[in-house]
């Protein structure tokens, strides 16, 4: 799910990235880092934490030079730790390189093992070094071949910028699972996850980078070639669904029209007698919206986020029931007293949260909740860039709807069906990976269920759910 940004000939190349990044924080909350050259050397500052708390002027003057890459991580491969913070800086035969990479390697542990069997020393635990290691082996007098060369050894997702001390480098890969976006803002080129980023510096959006597509920037200069081939696209939906941003376009679409469909469709495939459509802010908004419209019930915002919640926080001394959820969210007693009302949301995945929030609604008095899922039951993991759980933890892999309602405690549970997912985003044939919703994989698994048997350790918190200790 990490964000990406780099631009290329501009001599604020390090503060735009910045702020790059600072728009794409949603895509990765864990570490950030960015690479910027000045045609003779590559200069680097990375740390854990969010983009507001790791720059300050000084780094960003450090950052010297015209170029510049960086990345904000959310780790599915790999520790979340320093040491596998991005860019990975190398120095190799073609010079110093830096990666920045968004997506997962499904045969990363088998190419790492056979690299370290030939003598390959890896610095960090990150699937992305698999890539470096690969590219520092090439016998290819040009990085764009020894690139390409690289790339056809790898399988699975990702979207990389590559900085040099000289160029700056993006690729997707041929499946086009992680999205990648081409800008322009006056002589300079920008490459982005999602064109919020683009939005944030007077960028103008230009077009999505091609599946398989390699694309290099010298100066003003574009070389791009479409260098790597498979046999379809399977453009993550989930994207649409929550990763990116309402404001972006992703995939040549917009992302508040795929939700506003969402929702819509959602309203006409399940309709249900109510009072208020409230979402669970902030992911549901958008699908909620487009459900009210379509159902003719008011909207109404009965929940009320936090938005200074970060990823931890000092829980009390004594006990208080659903404290993490309270935390993050508080119903408006005032709407919500005495009504009928709709709870939309992207997804269900455990259906802890979700089951809290319910209850959270019913004691501010609502007389009925009904839930509304703007995706369909989710019951396999993705080994493409998102880090959800085992199988087992899936709850809709093992329960039925009714045994779902019955556990969140709703009075009604509803999901958008797949058909109206694609019709949403305006899918063409085989367009998107949909792997999560169906089990179906686009891309086959050289070394078995990339992080599977790490999964399968963890604890069944839906079982745990069900069978509550006393």
């Amino acid at each position: 799910m990490c964000g990406i940004f780099g631009i290329a000939n501009h001599s604020d190349a390090s503060r735009l990235t910045y702020l790059g990044l600072y728009a794409l924080q949603h895509r990765g909350q864990e570490s950030t880092g960015i690479s910027s050259s000045d045609g003779d050397q590559v200069f680097t500052h990375k740390s854990m934490g969010h983009v507001a708390d790791v720059y300050d002027e000084d780094a960003l003057a450090r950052l010297r030079g015209s170029n510049a890459v960086g990345h904000t991580r959310y780790s599915t491969a790999g520790d979340s730790s320093a040491g596998n913070a991005q860019p990975i800086v190398v120095n190799c035969s073609f010079g110093t390189v830096a990666v920045c990479h968004n997506g997962n390697l499904i045969n990363a542990n088998f190419l790492r093992e056979s690299l370290e069997h030939q003598g390959a020393i890896f610095q960090s635990t990150t699937d992305t070094e698999v890539i470096l290691h690969l590219l520092a082996r090439s016998q290819q007098t040009g990085i764009l071949d020894g690139l390409v060369e690289s790339l056809s050894q790898v399988q699975g997702a990702y979207s990389l910028l590559i900085l040099t001390k000289d160029a700056m480098i993006g690729v997707r890969d041929p499946y086009g699972f992680r999205p990648l976006c081409l800008g322009k803002l006056n002589g300079s080129y920008a490459l982005a996850s999602e064109s919020c980023a683009f939005d944030l510096i007077d960028a103008q959006y230009i077009r999505e980078i091609e599946p398989g597509e390699v694309i290099m920037i010298r100066g003003e200069q574009i070389t791009s070639v479409k260098a790597l081939h498979a046999p379809r696209t399977a453009k993550c939906v989930f994207e649409h669904v929550y990763f990116s941003r309402p404001d972006s376009m992703v995939f040549g679409r917009t992302v508040q029209s795929s939700r506003d469909r969402m929702g819509r469709a959602l309203a006409r495939e399940n309709p249900v007698d109510a009072d208020l459509v409230v979402p669970i802010p902030d992911s549901g908004m958008a699908a909620a919206v487009g459900y009210a419209q379509e159902s003719g019930i008011p909207f109404a915002m009965g929940l009320i986020r936090n938005h200074y919640v970060g990823r931890t926080f000092i829980e009390p001394m004594n006990s208080i029931r659903n404290f993490g959820v309270k935390v993050k969210h508080n119903p408006v007693r005032e709407l919500l007293a005495g009504k009928r009302v709709i709870l939309i949301d992207d997804s269900l995945v455990r259906g802890t949260t979700t089951r809290k929030i319910v209850k959270m609604v019913r004691a501010a008095g609502a007389k009925e909740v009904h839930m509304r899922i703007s995706c369909p039951p989710t019951i396999s993991p993705c080994f493409y860039g998102v880090d959800t759980p085992a199988k087992k933890e899936l709850v809709a892999s093992s329960h039925t709807v009714e045994e779902i309602r019955k556990n969140i405690e709703a009075d009604s549970l509803a999901y958008l069906s797949l058909e109206g997912l694609l019709k949403a985003v305006n899918a063409k044939e085989n367009e998107f990976c949909t792997a999560c919703y169906t089990g179906k994989y686009p891309l086959g698994f050289a070394d078995g269920m990339p992080n599977e048997r790490e999964k399968e350790q963890q604890l069944d918190l839906w079982e745990a759910t069900l069978n509550p200790v006393p």
